[in-house]
């Protein structure tokens, strides 16, 4: 904890829980996948909640979120129910994306939240795109927009950026490095592996946080954050952090050996926060087992009501689907 922010004990406590929260989600997460629950591709964010959870305590109510598809812990930093996010992880109905979106396209209107993205650096021109209509109805509100290193090799990224400055967007780009694109190592994939310099190609303002320190995280968050509500434009965040697991459920990991995992975990943003708070005497052991416990309970009553959900009939399956609304409707252009 190098940088300085003026934060009470509450606050720092405050970003415990919530680390702590998006583990035990993820972890459950792992458990219901194990039992055949959930479904499809799963990507999890271990190791790298002090990104999220430092960067969501600089923003406001009415800030828009665009994440990733490793987003479960963007969703849950940002205020969306823990309940509703376990239920769209089973597909349920209740779920916030009405069971239809699943752990990649999670989404939440009310809180802004406007999902993860199953394509890399999909979500950078929606950002703009958001940004760009909050600036023109003048609602003061930022947009943040997660990616990782991997996006930066897209077209997308660099279009996204350059617009981005040219029209002076309120834009906060996040990029989560975690030193592997799938399986690619950061330096067989880019020259430049520091990736906050490529923001300096469009004049945009950037620089290098520790992802693995939340209180790091959302001092540069604040900052970033306080640049773009100003109408100075957009910023730009390289976080330096690691994921603990695997890409996906389906990787061997065959990338990475188990001493470099281990020695990542060595700086756990988790454990990294708990001490210093106990070394500092910021936190008490019996406040320590009251947020487990809470935690615990929180998690228990989630899988509750998503286990206890519905499946959409097979009769509405059909709903939302626009080419099945054209045919029926015979909109001009349809397909015969």
């Amino acid at each position: 904890m190098t940088e300085k922010l003026h934060l009470d004990r509450a606050h720092l406590q405050g970003l415990y829980r919530q680390m702590l929260r998006i583990r035990r989600f993820e972890a459950k997460c792992v458990e219901l996948y194990q039992a055949q629950q959930i479904r499809g591709f799963l990507h999890l964010y271990d190791g790298e909640e002090a990104v999220a959870v430092g960067v969501m305590a600089a923003l406001q109510p009415g800030d828009a979120v665009v994440a990733t598809y490793r987003e479960h812990g963007h969703a849950l930093a940002h205020g969306v129910p823990m309940d509703t996010l376990l239920a769209e992880m089973l597909g349920k109905q209740e779920g916030c994306s009405g069971g239809r979106g699943g752990s990649m396209h999670l989404f939440d209107g009310q809180r802004r939240f406007f999902g993860g993205n199953a394509i890399v650096g999909g979500g950078l021109p929606l950002a703009a795109g958001i940004a760009f209509a909050d600036k023109r109805l003048a609602r003061g509100a930022v947009t943040v927009c997660f990616f990782g290193e991997g996006a930066v090799g897209e077209g997308a990224f660099h279009e996204t950026l350059n617009m981005a400055q040219l029209w002076r967007l309120p834009v906060l780009f996040v990029c989560e490095n975690n030193l592997y694109a799938m399986g690619v190592p950061l330096a067989d994939s880019e020259a430049e592996t520091d990736i906050w310099r490529k923001a300096g190609a469009y004049r945009i303002p950037a620089q290098q946080v520790d992802g693995m320190d939340p209180v790091q995280m959302e001092v540069a968050a604040r900052r970033a954050v306080e640049h773009v509500r100003s109408g100075a434009g957009p910023y730009f965040l390289e976080a330096r952090t690691y994921r603990f697991r695997a890409h996906s459920m389906f990787d061997t990991q065959a990338y990475r050996t188990r001493e470099e995992v281990e020695h990542w975990k060595l700086i756990d943003p988790i454990e990294r926060l708990r001490t210093w708070m106990q070394a500092n005497h910021e936190i008490t052991d019996a406040q320590l087992q009251a947020i487990d416990a809470d935690v615990a309970k929180e998690i228990a009553a989630a899988a509750d009501f998503a286990q206890a959900g519905t499946l959409e009939p097979v009769e509405t399956l059909e709903r939302y689907v626009l080419m099945d609304r054209v045919v029926q409707e015979g909109v001009p252009g349809g397909a015969p």
